[in-house]
């Protein structure tokens, strides 16, 4: 959620950039009437209580007269109907609040997925790979019948090698982000719908939401663990001096994938529960620019360890989510596909989350105020299986074990 105060200020820019992000029912002009109304209200709330406070202060220490025990009943009937009044404004000041997104940036392009903007690119551009899922399939590394047949479709079973290989995955990222000042973390598999929303999470019902909601509970099954990571902190205040705050979070992802369908979905891209490893920073406003970069830094040093070829794509506003302002893509070439696939992604979302789950800084002065925060994928592991098999096979049928991962597949060079 944005600041009331940034948007009075700035309600021009506010209003555009929604509509550049493809929020076309946000009317931020019918909010700061809303606003307006509310203001007017709590100052009458507010009134009628102190009337009230002063009335009870007369009456201490003698009894009260028959005008005084009136005014007393008048005062409480008011207040009453004022109060009511405000809950109703104040209801619909905070649903109008949730519509609006946080602005992007000023370098964040303009128009869709289609309009978004090649950084770099990183590595060649090979061709004729065997899909991965035949490659895995045809030596029984992976299961999706059986999946199916226990959980349903885009459900499924890794076996032997290939179950071991997205462990040796795990390991190595995990490694490689610790020796980079992230402290790690396991995280709850659910969240309550505070947190959800808090993170910028569909709410339950919302049809074109990807998440999993537990039945006659508050609770959310987790599409990442940005989610849990973004409450860690929530309703905390933390000093300056301890920020950046740096977290990666292992955790299992469970999503609908509803909207998806005839996008790339064949085998293990796009599944309803795949393993995930999750970096994510608490920082300064002035600290958060600097440390989008360093993540993507670490994200893009990651896969090119891996021996992986990529490109970063800097995301079109109109394909960014609600709480990110600006968005970064690390694309694997796939040799299959002979194009660029989503492999990693890493988002600064300033003050949105933070703001809807209190999360604050204490400056050094002893001012208090909003700070930022960002989210990272170091691994998704689902997809990096699809990724090393595509570049890795050899003429012979095996797969060669990337360098970096052989340490932790007891030294095995193939499979």
């Amino acid at each position: 959620m944005l600041d009331i105060q940034f948007i009075r200020d700035n309600a021009e820019v506010v209003q555009r950039k929604s509509e550049e992000k493809g929020y076309k029912n946000v009317d931020v002009a019918a909010l700061l009437k809303v606003d307006e109304q509310r203001r007017a209200q709590l100052t009458v709330v507010e009134d009628l209580r102190a009337q009230r406070n002063a009335l009870t202060d007369s009456m201490k220490g003698q009894k009260p007269t028959p005008e005084q025990i009136e005014q007393g009943k008048k005062l409480k009937e008011d207040i009453a109907v004022r109060e009511n009044e405000l809950k109703v404004t104040e209801e619909k000041w905070q649903s109008q609040m949730q519509s609006i997104p946080n602005p992007t940036f000023d370098d964040v392009p303009l128009g869709g997925e289609e309009d978004s903007v090649e950084i770099k690119q990183v590595g060649a551009q090979n061709k004729g790979a065997k899909d991965h899922l035949d490659f895995a399939t045809e030596r029984d590394w992976v299961d999706f019948e059986r999946g199916a047949k226990v959980a349903g479709a885009k459900f499924y079973y890794l076996k032997g090698d290939l179950a071991l290989l997205e462990n040796a995955i795990t390991q190595f990222a995990l490694d490689f982000v610790l020796k980079k000042g992230f402290t790690y973390l396991t995280v709850p598999h659910m969240v309550n719908s505070r947190v959800a929303a808090g993170a910028g999470f569909a709410p339950r019902g919302d049809e074109s939401g990807n998440e999993y909601f537990v039945e006659g509970e508050d609770l959310t099954l987790i599409g990442t663990a940005e989610a849990p990571l973004t409450g860690y902190h929530a309703d905390e205040i933390i000093d300056e001096a301890k920020l950046p705050l740096k977290y990666v979070g292992y955790s299992p992802c469970y999503r609908k994938e509803a909207g998806t369908y005839g996008k790339h979905a064949r085998g293990l891209f796009r599944v309803h529960q795949f393993n995930k490893l999750e970096m994510y920073v608490f920082c300064t406003p002035e600290q958060s620019r600097d440390m989008h970069e360093a993540i993507l830094a670490i994200e893009e040093d990651l896969w090119q360890a891996m021996g992986v070829p990529y490109h970063v794509v800097n995301i079109a506003a109109g394909d960014l989510g609600a709480p990110a302002a600006k968005k970064y893509d690390v694309e694997y070439w796939s040799p299959v596909d002979e194009k660029y696939r989503e492999l990693t992604s890493c988002s600064n979302c300033t003050d949105f989350q933070a703001r809807n789950l209190n999360i604050r800084v204490r400056r050094a002065d002893g001012r208090v105020e909003v700070l930022h925060t960002l989210n990272g994928t170091a691994v998704s592991l689902a997809r990096s299986l699809v990724a090393v098999i595509e570049h890795y096979q050899t003429e012979r049928g095996t797969l060669k074990v990337p360098t970096v991962l052989q340490p932790y597949m007891g030294s095995r060079t193939e499979l």
